[in-house]
């Protein structure tokens, strides 16, 4: 019940976990997309006002059409046309005429009024609307005689009609009212002038109107024929200097340059995170859709997507506003590191999403996209899982090649890239190779260490024959190391069949007896015809615990000779939770076949069963041929069925439960074990002998120790 608890538990934490590993990452990722983090940002928290805290220069050539010095050009333009006027209109001269007479007309009705005293009058010609009549000029002209204010009348509308008959503007009017004197005749008294000119001039007025309509009809004509003004930055140039303050015009250049930091970042904030998210659900896919070892090592993932939010801040903070270390910052380091230590499909994966994510929003964000994408492809291509140091310098020249390429794909028609330019961005392009390399080979190191994972260079460095271990071997167990050659032989072939770590399957397989080399005596490959079995000599419990310590023994020598983890796995796990059947059959025979007087548990391995594909195919392979060597199957009917045989004990044991392999699989590695067998175990010629030879064989032939046949079945299949 605890077992299945556990289980249960496991099965609950580790989905979850991997959920909040996909979370936090998708959330850094984001932070480093939409956060203003580079060391020389391509956007600022500036206003129109603000002081420049820095220098800020333009990040590339460009020319646009400047809305400010447009502006300002229309404005001019509309400046430079003059108000238009309409034509002088005679019906203001009439009426203003007509007001005068009025006027004149009241004025005599007061002069003539005998019952009102001197005061009344000055007091009624004050209230005249159209003009402003102060007391003394009242009192000049009711001190005028009937002929002389005749005169006065007729004087003063000849020179209203002669001032009106010019045409007079708004701007024109006190130049006209000033002109009135002199139109004045001079037959007139200067008193009776001064009365003209005090009752002409309030009724001069503007007799040529102003249009406003042929006015703003004229001046938009104007602002229309104004050509945009365009404006010109050198990539370099100084927009505005530190401690300068932010202009109209300024402020325009950094806005055409996206230099400027929006209050309102909600339209960054979504497209950000549709790219966060779109990335998030390819990575969920690929992991479920696939057999990727990392979908079943949480470790794993969580170092990896600790190392790619690493290299994305990494790249935010100093690829921006940068010409030459964007093409310099090595991006396919990544990739390299992850295909070496997991599957070239995982480092493709996440060098894609790298190489999109570390681009995104820069300028020439697409050219630094396919640089950085197809240079990462190209190493991973040519790395695989980098068994040689050479293979990592060739993934480098490939990085570079292939950046190289892009660079030339698109600067070379660009215009504003000169050859030196060009050169450049080649060199740092070769660079960035030789760097992603360099850094793999280190991060590919650190990474195995904390992961337990071997890579191909340890995997190869103690698979040689000359690796201080497997000569141990060789020195005090032939027999064992021959055996693991011929198991090594099989699993590899068998991994190859169902797409495993070929090169893992056949380390582990030369290593995983190991321990044998301590006691090779007890084990029937290092045995010598004709010699005692130590077996025999000993109880089967006693016997049984012997064989079984070999497992432990080997991951001791494993330690001792700093084996990786990984391949101690297979020490542990060929045998899974298997018994020793011979001698736990001997047991039996001892007690007359009552079971209840054996503890079976004193005959079985210590396990834990085989936990990949890989070990599996440890077992299955290490079972076939023991089986083999010991019946010597004849054909490939016979060889077939003991394969199956064993294929089946092995699963009905339940030893195939924790390693994801199918019967597909199965069915695949049976197949590759058939056609591996064939060339070992296939028919050879007989030759004759000599006459003399043959009798003395023939006195010989046959003799046999009576031990021999006993020590055949101690292997646990």
């Amino acid at each position: 019940m605890a077992d299945n608890k556990r289980r249960l538990l496991g099965q609950f934490t580790f989905p979850f976990m991997r959920i909040i590993i996909l979370v936090l990452t998708s959330l850094l990722a984001l932070g480093a997309l939409i956060l203003p983090i580079s060391v020389r940002p391509d956007q600022y928290s500036l206003q129109v006002g603000d002081v420049a805290s820095q220098d800020i220069e333009a990040p590339s050539t460009i020319t646009f059409e400047s809305e400010i010095l447009t502006e300002q050009a229309q404005d001019d333009a509309e400046k430079a046309v003059a108000k238009v006027y309409l034509p002088a209109d005679p019906s203001i001269t009439r009426r203003q005429i007509e007001k005068m007479r009025a006027a004149f007309k009241y004025i005599s009705i007061v002069r003539d009024d005998t019952y009102a005293a001197q005061e009344q009058k000055i007091s009624d010609l004050g209230n005249l609307t159209e003009i402003e009549i102060d007391p003394e000029l009242a009192q000049s002209m009711l001190d005028l005689n009937q002929e002389d204010w005749e005169a006065t009348q007729s004087e003063a509308l000849i020179v209203l009609e002669k001032i009106m008959r010019t045409t007079i503007r708004e701007d024109q009017l006190n130049e006209a009212r000033h002109n009135v004197p002199a139109l004045i005749s001079f037959s007139l008294s200067q008193n009776e002038a001064q009365i003209v000119e005090d009752l002409t001039t309030p009724f001069v007025t503007a007799n040529s109107l102003y249009s406003e309509d042929q006015t703003e009809s004229l001046r938009q004509k104007a602002r229309e024929a104004v050509a945009p003004v365009s404006r010109k930055y050198i990539s370099g140039e100084s927009i505005v200097q530190r401690g300068q303050v932010i202009t109209p015009l300024t402020w325009e250049a950094m806005n055409e340059y996206d230099l400027v930091q929006p209050q309102d970042i909600t339209r960054d904030v979504i497209s950000s995170s549709a790219l966060v998210i779109l990335a998030a659900v390819f990575v969920v896919f690929y992991l479920t859709k696939t057999r990727d070892p990392l979908q079943a090592d949480q470790r794993g993932l969580l170092i990896i997507a600790i190392s790619f939010i690493g290299f994305l801040f990494a790249a935010r903070l100093v690829i921006p506003n940068r010409v030459v270390i964007p093409y310099f910052f090595p991006i396919p380091a990544l990739g390299l590191t992850i295909s070496s230590l997991y599957t070239t499909g995982t480092g493709m994966i996440f060098s894609l999403i790298l190489s999109i994510m570390a681009a995104y929003g820069n300028n020439f964000s697409l050219d630094l996209t396919l640089y950085y994408l197809l240079a990462s492809l190209c190493g991973i291509l040519i790395l695989g899982k980098g068994r040689r140091i050479a293979s990592f310098f060739w993934a480098g020249m490939a990085v570079a090649m292939a950046g190289s390429t892009v660079i030339l794909a698109y600067r070379l028609p660009d215009s504003e890239t000169d050859l030196i330019g060009i050169a450049t961005l080649v060199g740092a392009a070769f660079l960035n190779g030789m760097l992603s390399a360099s850094i793999t080979l280190l991060l590919q190191f650190i990474f195995a260490q904390i992961l337990g994972v071997t890579t191909a260079l340890q995997l190869l460095e103690i698979s040689r024959p000359d690796h201080p271990l497997l000569q141990f071997i060789l020195q005090n167990a032939p027999g064992t190391y021959q055996h693991s050659l011929m198991v090594a032989n099989l699993a590899e072939q068998g991994a190859k069949a169902i797409g495993a770590d070929a090169l893992l399957v056949r380390v582990g397989a030369l290593h995983h007896d190991a321990g044998k080399a301590l006691n090779p005596s007890f084990f029937i490959e290092n045995q010598i015809r004709g010699k005692l079995n130590p077996h025999n000599d000993i109880d089967p419990k006693t016997s049984s615990q012997t064989i079984i310590r070999h497992v432990t023994d080997g991951v001791k020598l494993a330690q001792k000779y700093r084996l990786p983890a990984r391949i101690q796995d297979f020490m542990l796990e060929h045998h899974g939770t298997l018994i020793t059947r011979y001698q736990y059959n001997q047991a039996l025979k001892l007690v007359n076949n009552k079971t209840e007087l054996v503890d079976i548990e004193d005959f079985r391995y210590p396990g834990p069963k085989p936990g990949s594909r890989e070990t599996a195919l440890l077992m299955l392979a290490d079972g076939v041929e023991a089986r083999t060597r010991a019946e010597v199957p004849q054909g490939d009917d016979e060889i077939r069925a003991l394969i199956r045989d064993s294929f089946d004990y092995i699963r009905r044991a339940g030893q195939l439960d924790d390693t994801q392999i199918t019967y597909k699989e199965l069915n695949q590695v049976a197949e590759a074990f058939v056609s591996t067998l064939k060339t070992t175990y296939h028919p050879r010629i007989k030759y004759p002998k000599p006459a003399e030879e043959a009798n003395s064989s023939a006195k010989t032939h046959g003799k046999k120790s009576g031990d021999e046949s006993k020590t055949v079945p101690i292997k646990s299949t």
